[in-house]
């Protein structure tokens, strides 16, 4: 007898399904959750298949047990504190450990490029942090030199930099491409 009962309900729900559905999506308007309600629903009416006396008009009831469901778990505190978004969050990438050391590497590439002066200037103004008039006395030379020498290696280091595809290129307007309103990067 209750192998009966199990192959009645077994094929009800196979031929069912198709149906139960379509009409939990149209419900729902999410075609997982409608597969979720579905099964809900089969449950639900397996729990209660002995006392149904007419089981050919089960579809009524099978509607509104979805509909219970829906409004059950639209009440539920996770709807009410979910947030939608059009994209998946994603974690920011990590940076590159090594980044710092490849660009002190190009960069010490470009320094040796420059002639003595011209790399003594850039050091001396960019990395010691010195003014124009303390690396103009730390060379022994007048601070024109200076600004000259350190305008015409920041030139060279610029143009070995951007064949390393290290730095922007300029666009000959004396404004760097890739930049907004073309400031220098």
């Amino acid at each position: 007898m209750a192998e009966a009962r199990e192959d009645e309900f077994s094929r009800y729900a196979r031929e069912a399904r198709p149906a139960l559905r379509r009409a939990a999506f149209r419900l729902s308007a999410d075609w997982h959750e409608a597969e979720d309600i579905v099964q809900r629903t089969l449950i639900a009416i397996h729990r209660h298949w002995d006392m149904l006396e007419r089981r050919d008009r089960i579809a009524g009831y099978a509607r509104t047990i979805m509909i219970r469901l829906i409004r059950s778990d639209r009440r539920a505190h996770r709807w009410s504190r979910e947030i939608l978004h059009e994209r998946l969050p994603e974690p920011e990438p990590a940076p590159d450990p090594y980044a710092p050391v490849i660009d002190r590497l190009l960069l010490m590439n470009a320094l040796a490029t420059l002639g003595s002066r011209q790399r003594a200037a850039v050091v001396l103004r960019f990395w010691a942090d010195r003014s124009v008039a303390e690396t103009a006395s730390a060379m022994g030379s007048e601070g024109s030199t200076v600004r000259s020498q350190t305008a015409r290696a920041l030139a060279v280091l610029r143009s070995a930099l951007v064949e390393d595809g290290f730095a922007p290129a300029d666009d000959g307007r004396g404004e760097v491409k890739g930049h907004p309103a073309g400031s220098r990067g």
